[in-house]
């Protein structure tokens, strides 16, 4: 299994606009140009991370787009649902019923746990522990998220 630069970065979008969280609302070119990413790109993104309603855009002069939710309501494994669909490494686990085989298949049972200890790495962060980290790499953070 393997992220796609659609999941990677726009969990690096999530990151930068919690880390701007208090600050206000994030500008696409100033989010664009942190994370080294086309705006036509970033562009791409935006919808997805909206209709999943983990974030929303603000109109005007100071618009941008903010979390739609606290940071620590809102788990990695949301936004990498969001972003790359399911992380089903193969059709039998999202549905059993496309192969006869899956009540004696060994391999399923391996593909299963494989997907199984994805979600739960997944569902164990939430973007405020992705936040505290950065600081912690930065050694400061401009905000800290209560």
């Amino acid at each position: 299994m393997r992220l796609s630069t659609k999941g990677r970065y726009g969990t690096r979008a999530m990151l930068d606009i919690a880390l701007n969280y208090e600050k206000g609302p994030v500008s696409l070119k100033d989010l664009a140009q942190r994370q080294e990413v086309s705006v036509k790109y970033m562009e791409h993104l935006i919808p997805l991370l909206k209709v999943a309603g983990l974030i929303r855009s603000v109109r005007g002069v100071r618009g941008g787009y903010t979390l739609n939710r606290d940071p620590h309501q809102i788990k990695l494994r949301d936004i990498v649902d969001a972003l790359e669909g399911s992380m089903f490494p193969v059709d039998c686990i999202d549905n059993p019923e496309t192969c006869h085989r899956v009540k004696e298949c060994v391999t399923y049972e391996i593909w299963k746990e494989i997907y199984d200890e994805i979600n739960k790495i997944l569902d164990s962060w939430t973007l405020a522990d992705m936040v505290d980290r950065q600081c912690l790499r930065r050694k400061s953070c401009a905000r800290s998220i209560p």
